[in-house]
């Protein structure tokens, strides 16, 4: 008895311990809990680079020009007789746009052509993204939501006529569908609209076109053509300037990213859903996001745009370099190159598909990377969109309970016995389980059409990638997840490299080839973040090289037959004499890619002088650093380097 009771006694003493412990923990937990501080990414930078006034110290290794490119100059006028439109053309052509930001931009472009070569007043074309959008800001139209229509219309009066909108007497006849309406695909040739639509034009004075493929005209024109591939350069590097709002809070973006005394680079992952269907790359996420793939990839073979079945293996085609490359591939391929991990990193890209999940990885290896919810605050955002009229709660609502005689009547439809079992009861869904896109799928196997609130957020990812655009272009370097290189229209990274190449060649653009990445990370599948020596060096030797002339003509073999603005050269840039020559490499058709350039005017020649006299004094210095450096370090810098990166904090295995 009296054991039993020492027991007790000794219960009790632990029990009333246990207690008092809780009681503390709690307590803690509370008063600790009102000194927490949320993570602000613009707080990290100025962790990471807090002595802004400091000379910025760049690698030239990491962040230097192409010293190869540097004679490419852009250079867009025309080069032979071009007469200015006259104003009694053949008629008014008028269009509508559909598609996201690349394929507006590109379409643009081409409409431009088409009308200059049909001598036709252009109507400013219709942006569908925004005109389907269910009461957006009333400040702006169609049009004007984007781009500056004043600006556009002044930079092409020497090229082609332009109109805000048709003539009052021919109004009502396009209201009742009484012009010509065509369909033209992104590959459609100038005989098409010299034979088909340009008869139409004369016949009815207007003609309408409604594009959806991100293009109405074939890339490669004819040699004859290239004044107007010329113009297609002007329209999309001069003519197409975004709202004077974008503008300007994409130029505070940048000046934001520059405040840190540090330069960036601009990351595009290129995780579109688009694309993941048309290549094939449902098998590369999990869950749900594999089947929402697999439904848009059944939508465009039942639209013929893929003549593929449906079912592939990802796998194979990730080896054939034509899925993107995956956050986490990229974070290492960076870290190859010796970026540090305080690297600043621009996330671009209004959507990533699947999510921040994805991105985990990514973030670990550069804790500072950014986008516009970090560089902007909620206030400019919304004032970039204007104000817009409030959109009913999307209140989900419960399907319709089935009737006693209709379930009568399914189960007698349900074919032979032996029957499945009845299904459990129906539980209430919660509001929370119905948020985002694709909350669809886990009631009806059919996509329901956008709603108000979907067609509106499809307006503002417009906006999200004009900004992203503008600091793409702006960066100290740009990586692609995925780029142009076989898919049936333009992608944003595309774009971001020809406007690059067209403004500065020598800028530093990663052209990967996504084939070569995949063998090497098959090679260190089982070492992705311990890596050894000969891998590093064959991942730095590949990403230098696609920096250079090689990489920039392997891209442009495989972008240009797809999308122009991708590759604008040779038509639309000229070549320093006082450099040296490349030599001329010529396409599948026989058409020179690279290499067949004009020589640039006197007057850029010696304005280009002072700059190149500048870059030589730079190169001897970042030389001498590099010689004093190897001294410091040893016969063998580049292993030094590697072996530095493997010993990394972020790249320990047992971190």
């Amino acid at each position: 008895m009296v054991f039993k009771s020492k027991i007790k006694w000794v219960a009790l003493l632990v029990l009333t311990l246990s207690l008092g412990s809780m009681v503390a923990h709690l307590s803690m937990t509370k008063f600790s809990s009102m000194n927490l501080i949320q993570y602000s990414a613009k707080d990290a930078l100025s962790h990471d680079f807090p002595n802004v006034v400091s000379p910025v110290i760049r690698n030239k290794r990491l962040w230097g020009t192409v010293r190869s490119l540097e004679s490419l100059q852009p250079y867009a006028n025309p080069r032979n007789s071009y007469p200015v439109p006259n104003e009694n053309t053949n008629g008014f052509v008028f269009a509508k746009i559909f598609g996201g930001f690349e394929k507006i931009r590109s379409s643009i472009c081409d409409l431009v052509t088409i009308s200059r070569l049909l001598n036709a007043t252009l109507v400013i074309p219709e942006i569908q993204e925004s005109t389907r959008s269910k009461q957006i800001s009333y400040k702006f139209k169609s049009f004007s939501y984007l781009y500056d229509e004043e600006q556009f219309i002044a930079s092409l009066k020497n090229d082609v006529n332009i109109v805000k909108s048709l003539p009052e007497h021919l109004k009502a006849a396009r209201r009742s569908n009484e012009f010509p309406i065509f369909k033209p695909k992104n590959s459609a040739s100038p005989n098409f609209y010299i034979k088909e639509i340009l008869p139409n034009l004369k016949k009815a004075k207007v003609v309408g076109l409604i594009i959806t493929e991100g293009g109405c005209l074939q890339s490669i024109l004819p040699p004859s053509m290239s004044e107007f591939q010329r113009l297609r350069c002007r329209v999309a590097f001069h003519a197409l300037q975004f709202r004077s709002e974008i503008q300007t809070l994409g130029r505070q973006m940048v000046e934001r990213l520059r405040a840190w005394g540090q330069p960036f680079l601009s990351y595009h992952p290129g995780l579109v859903r688009d694309t993941l269907a048309y290549h094939g790359c449902a098998e590369l996420f999990q869950d749900v996001h594999t089947e929402l793939i697999q439904y848009r990839r059944a939508q465009m073979i039942r639209q013929g745009i893929i003549s593929d079945k449906l079912n592939v293996d990802s796998h194979l085609h990730r080896e054939n370099g034509s899925c993107p490359l995956m956050p986490e591939e990229v974070g290492l391929l960076l870290r190859a190159m010796g970026y540090p991990s305080k690297t600043i990193i621009y996330l671009a890209g209004s959507q990533t598909f699947g999510g921040q999940r994805l991105l985990i990885p990514l973030r670990a290896m550069f804790a500072n990377l950014v986008d516009r919810t970090s560089l902007c605050s909620k206030t400019e955002l919304s004032d970039l969109v204007g104000p817009e009229t409030p959109l009913p709660s999307d209140i989900f609502q419960l399907p319709r309970p089935k009737s006693e005689s209709e379930l009568k009547e399914e189960w007698n439809r349900a074919g032979p016995r032996p029957r499945p079992l009845p299904p459990p009861p129906e539980r209430r869904i919660y509001p929370h389980e119905k948020e985002g896109w694709y909350g669809w799928i886990t009631e009806t196997d059919k996509e329901p059409n956008p709603s108000p609130r979907d067609l509106r957020m499809q307006a503002h990812r417009l906006l999200w990638d004009a900004l992203d655009y503008i600091i793409s272009v702006e960066a100290d370097a740009f990586f692609p997840g995925f780029n142009n290189d076989g898919s049936g229209w333009p992608d944003f990274s595309g774009l971001v490299m020809g406007q690059r190449l067209y403004e500065r060649a020598s800028s530093r653009t990663y052209r990967p080839d996504r084939k070569t990445i995949a063998v090497l990370f098959d090679i260190t599948h089982d070492n992705m973040y311990h890596p050894k020596h000969d891998w590093t060096l064959s991942v730095m030797e590949h990403l230098n090289k696609s920096l250079s002339e090689e990489g920039l003509i392997r891209q442009s073999l495989l972008s240009k037959p797809n999308s122009f603005l991708s590759h604008p050269l040779p038509e639309c840039s000229c070549r320093i004499s006082s450099l040296e020559l490349t030599k001329q490499t010529e396409g599948k058709d026989g058409r020179v890619l690279y290499g067949d350039e004009h020589e640039c005017p006197k007057w850029m020649q010696s304005a280009e002088a002072v700059g190149v006299q500048n870059d030589d004094v730079e190169s001897a210095e970042d030389d001498n650093d590099v010689v004093e450096q190897q001294e410091r370090n040893g016969p063998d810098f580049t292993t030094s380097l590697t072996s530095t990166i493997d010993h990394d904090e972020e790249w320990d295995p047992n971190d």
